[in-house]
């Protein structure tokens, strides 16, 4: 699904911001894994990020929608988020630099 660079940014605040990290450029989706904002769409990158839909119905809007790195996906159907990657607790594999 091909999403606006509004409703890009609109879900890129969805996700959660770290307090030692500029949020306009590092944030963490549901799992805890690391997302960099200028990585959306970057499945091959470390910390590339899609978009995914959390609950059934309303594709298109932000509210229903949350990032997540391009390894960890949403499950709709259990309602349960499926991860494959997580920096948490810290000092795993998944940090930003710095």
């Amino acid at each position: 699904m091909t999403f606006t660079e509004e409703i890009i940014e609109a879900v890129w605040r969805n996700g959660r911001a770290v307090s030692d990290h500029d949020p306009d450029a590092w944030r963490k989706d549901q799992c805890g894994a690391w997302i960099e904002r200028t990585a959306y769409g970057e499945s091959a990158a470390e910390f590339g990020w899609h978009i995914q839909p959390v609950r059934p119905g309303e594709t298109g809007s932000a509210d229903n929608l949350r990032p997540f790195n391009c390894l960890n996906r949403y499950d709709v159907a259990t309602g349960r988020a499926c991860c494959m990657v997580t920096a948490e607790p810290e000092g795993r594999a998944n940090r930003p630099p710095g």
